[in-house]
């Protein structure tokens, strides 16, 4: 809900770490690669594997509704502003990820569309139509969860958010609940397989 603070129980990181190699299904690559190419040492972790967690239950949501489960939160001075989960089957609207559908929310409750002193935590490393929404909304920080080397448009494949070509350039940390966010994908798509 919308000007939610976090709750204060959230699944904690494992330190195990895989690989995972797969198909492309729809936008989002079934390939995710959990580990962090550096440690996680920021002093906010134990926020963002809060506001991680809040996002991976939205992930839930898009699953539920037959859509590859990545969700994402947006938050500013530690209060929920904007959500979304990957709806783009759903609206028949490839542009309805999880990140999109998070940024439009928060630019109709806070009536702006910058939003700027904000950070997004999503379970899935951003593509690069979702990192140049975060730029021109002028998001502060990104939070991702699993790693996508395939189409991850954070520093995977490419470095959109941080290029120096850009005007503006986020904060970006990766590998936040790393193991459990490429769990629920790896998951979905060993489902979905199973049931062809």
């Amino acid at each position: 809900m919308i000007g939610q603070k976090p709750a204060l129980n959230a699944t904690s990181d494992t330190s195990e770490h895989t690989e995972v190699s797969g198909e492309v299904s729809n936008d989002v690559s079934e390939t995710v690669v959990d580990e962090a190419p550096e440690e996680v040492t920021d002093g906010s972790l134990d926020q963002d594997r809060l506001w991680m967690s809040h996002a991976m239950r939205l992930a839930e949501r898009a699953e539920a509704q037959g859509e590859v489960p990545v969700g994402a939160v947006l938050i500013k001075d530690n209060t929920l502003i904007g959500e979304g989960w990957n709806q783009p089957i759903s609206h028949h609207d490839p542009s309805a990820h999880a990140e999109i559908m998070a940024l439009r929310a928060a630019g109709q409750a806070l009536e702006n569309y910058r939003l700027p002193d904000t950070t997004l935590y999503v379970t899935l490393e951003p593509c690069a139509m979702c990192a140049g929404a975060m730029l021109h909304a002028r998001v502060t920080r990104v939070v991702f969860g699993a790693f996508d080397p395939k189409t991850g448009a954070a520093g995977s494949v490419y470095n959109t958010l941080q290029d120096d070509n850009n005007l503006h350039k986020l904060e970006v940390q990766g590998g936040v609940l790393a193991e459990q966010c490429s769990e629920q994908l790896r998951a979905f798509f060993r489902r979905r397989r199973k049931n062809k």
